[in-house]
């Protein structure tokens, strides 16, 4: 059974990728800070906040605020999205197609669960298809922030073949002979 993962050209773009969502995150927090005047140390967050919230907040704060706000709790969910892509690995099997990713998500997808392949955006330079299941089989996975996570970045019933997956196109052809027969 050949495993199949991303290419290292896939491997460098989803860590300039990483790289760019850190990035962002850090921006966020430090402007979140400097718009509100609030320090993050663990003994001054609390005081620096209520002071800066007692002397009132103007618009120009409240709208960046809460933007970067925004940033900060999706930022980390991106990151664990492109750790996912960056850690994942199919397996086609006997009994389906096996996923694995990071600490232990390892999902079995049967083949009759698998509805379609569906190309996810047509106009894109790089492709990426989409595998459709009948059912969300995520509840393979047991931890439940791991669960959440992984429903997170792919959704119930549906898998992404990211196009800097190495040999994309024999796995598709793969999955496409099972669903066939």
């Amino acid at each position: 059974m050949k495993a199949y993962r991303l290419s290292p050209a896939g491997q460098r773009l989803t860590l300039i990728l990483l790289v760019a969502a850190l990035l962002i995150w850090a921006f966020a927090l430090w402007s979140f800070a400097s718009t509100l005047r609030i320090s993050y140390h663990p003994l001054q967050f609390w005081p620096s906040l209520q002071q800066s919230l007692a002397a009132g907040l103007g618009v120009g704060q409240v709208v960046p605020a809460l933007l970067m706000l925004c940033l900060i709790v999706a930022t980390p969910l991106l990151i664990w999205s492109l750790l996912e892509e960056w850690a994942g690995c199919y397996t086609p099997t006997t009994d389906g197609l096996r996923f694995t990713s990071l600490l232990g998500i390892s999902l079995l997808y049967p083949w009759s669960s698998i509805s379609a392949i569906r190309r996810a955006d047509d106009d894109a330079d790089e492709p990426l298809d989409e595998l459709i299941f009948n059912t969300d089989q995520s509840s393979q996975i047991q931890q439940p922030l791991l669960r959440f996570l992984h429903r997170q970045a792919f959704g119930g019933t549906r898998l992404p073949i990211y196009a800097g997956l190495e040999d994309r196109d024999a796995l598709l052809d793969e999955i496409r002979q099972r669903l066939e027969s």
